[in-house]
């Protein structure tokens, strides 16, 4: 559909096309550059081509792929904002529009929709540009935002290919393959030295004796810096439940030589001797009002000084001390942090010499049952669930990432899979680098990890904690620029 929008005299063109989920092509491509273990296929984004690829051997199954695809056709332009964003309703376009038509310039309205995913509907957008520049002309774009912000406008310089529109790319890439079939590791997660602190990919691997390592899954950045290291998700590692689920979210779930991706939820429920229970929201994390938290040794660092009440357990389940909120966890030690009500159950029924029972429950609810807590048991939470028996399956509302720049632009992302053979597909793909790479939307993330051959696939934390490690050496770009503290890892150990 083509629009046509006015403002004063001039006509505006407004339509873009984003790019939606396509069904894969089957149309065989030359495979002389193709290195065995990819697909032989077409690459499924841009123009249809043969990436250039290469590829080697790390171990009895674990092969390491790098693949380019694509050329830099896109250049930059300036958005306007409104409240800080650059989408916005048609009347808020023409209105900022004609703002900056009477300031001088001539802008132009775009039209644009964001697709529908699995649990979100399709919306309409309006931006409004103005100008188009070569990948070497950015310097123009900013004396133009100047401009608008002497003229009393907000505004940004854009990269096109960002938008999630239409592209030509480049993309470029790093992929491990393990398979279980040949592999003679195991696969495992890593919170670091401290659940509460964050840590560099290399130092989890080299920490954990991996040999791969990729970024976990998104972390909160919006509690206290002592504590930005906690998952937002699930984090089980060797058994233990160091980060609780977030109902429904899509998780991946690793024992041994095994891993597969399913949605989760846990529960955790303190007992204590009298019988009175009450449930535990959190582990190792901040609580909110009225909340009991649980945090193990693994937490790392003083417990947060809420004002709330703390009882000290040991592995056995006695209280050995109640204490005001704010105490460090001591090896072999967990501690039941409450505040507000919660405060008020732990002086009510756990006093000093007392048994709380602490029980953990994780649940499977694809396959509808517990998942035992061994100690060869390790989760990483994700982002987002992208792929679901092979088809794009994309779960951004449940997961908390249902929004135009999460869904459709580009950014640089890492990525898992198992295919249907029980094979595990680590693939990030760099961005944020304008005529160098992309990136991918959540659309074109599914989309590569079906032509790579994932049955089912997630998206973990993306962005600048982006990262993956071979034998020790971060392989990609960071789009930081140097790779960044995060909050766990996924782990190929030899």
């Amino acid at each position: 559909m083509r629009r046509r929008l006015t403002v004063g005299t001039a006509a505006l063109i407004a339509t873009v096309t984003a790019v939606s989920a396509p069904a894969l092509s089957a149309t065989a491509a030359s495979t002389e550059s193709i290195p065995a273990g990819l697909p032989s296929t077409k690459f499924p984004l841009g123009v249809p081509g043969v990436p250039t690829s290469a590829g080697k051997a790390l171990g009895a199954g674990i092969e390491y792929f790098t693949l380019k695809h694509g050329t830099a056709e896109d250049g930059y332009t300036v958005s306007l904002l409104n409240a800080g964003k650059d989408a916005f309703t048609e009347t808020t376009a023409q209105n900022l529009a004609v703002s900056a038509q009477s300031a001088g310039f001539e802008p132009t309205i775009v039209q644009f929709t964001r697709p529908a995913v699995a649990d979100f509907p399709a919306q309409d957008y309006w931006m409004v540009r103005i100008g188009n520049w070569t990948l070497k002309q950015k310097k123009q774009a900013a004396e133009v935002v100047q401009e608008l912000k002497d003229a009393g406008i907000s505004s940004k310089v854009d990269y096109l290919g960002d938008d999630g529109f239409v592209t030509s790319g480049p993309w470029s890439m790093r992929v491990v393959t393990v398979d279980p079939r040949t592999f003679r590791g195991t696969f495992a997660s890593s919170l670091g030295t401290s659940t509460a602190k964050r840590e560099k990919v290399s130092a989890m691997a080299k920490g954990g004796g991996a040999s791969i390592a990729v970024n976990g899954g998104f972390f909160d950045i919006h509690t206290s810096a002592a504590y930005r290291g906690d998952p937002t998700g699930i984090s089980v590692v060797g058994g233990k439940l160091l980060s609780e689920a977030v109902s429904g979210r899509t998780a991946v779930v690793m024992k041994g030589r095994t891993v597969r991706i399913t949605e989760l939820a846990s529960r955790v429920t303190a007992t204590a001797a009298d019988k009175a229970s009450s449930p535990v929201s959190g582990v190792n994390r901040v609580p909110k009002p009225n909340e009991l938290v649980l945090y193990t040794e693994e937490f790392g660092t003083k417990t947060p000084s809420t004002g709330g009440t703390e009882v000290v357990l040991d592995e056995a389940g006695q209280v050995l001390g109640v204490r005001t909120a704010g105490g460090k966890v001591t090896k072999g030690r967990r501690v039941l942090h409450g505040v507000g009500t919660a405060a008020e159950w732990l002086t009510a029924h756990a006093t000093e010499g007392q048994i709380v029972t602490v029980k953990t429950i994780v649940s499977d609810l694809r396959k509808k049952r517990t998942i035992p807590l061994t100690p060869d048991t390790y989760v990483v939470g994700g982002g987002v669930g992208l792929v679901r028996n092979g088809k794009t399956w994309i779960t951004a509302s449940v997961d908390g990432m249902a929004s135009t720049n999460m869904i459709l632009r580009r950014h640089p992302r890492t990525l898992v899979g198992v295919s249907k053979t029980g094979k595990l597909i680590l693939a990030v793909i760099d961005g944020r680098a304008p005529g160098e790479t992309v990136g991918a939307s959540f659309l074109e993330a599914a989309q590569v990890m079906r032509w790579l051959g994932a049955r089912d696939a997630i998206n973990l934390d993306g962005g600048g904690s982006s990262a993956m490690v071979v034998r020790g050496k971060v392989v990609n770009k960071p789009s930081d620029g140097s790779e960044r503290a995060v909050g766990d890892a996924l782990l190929v150990k030899p």
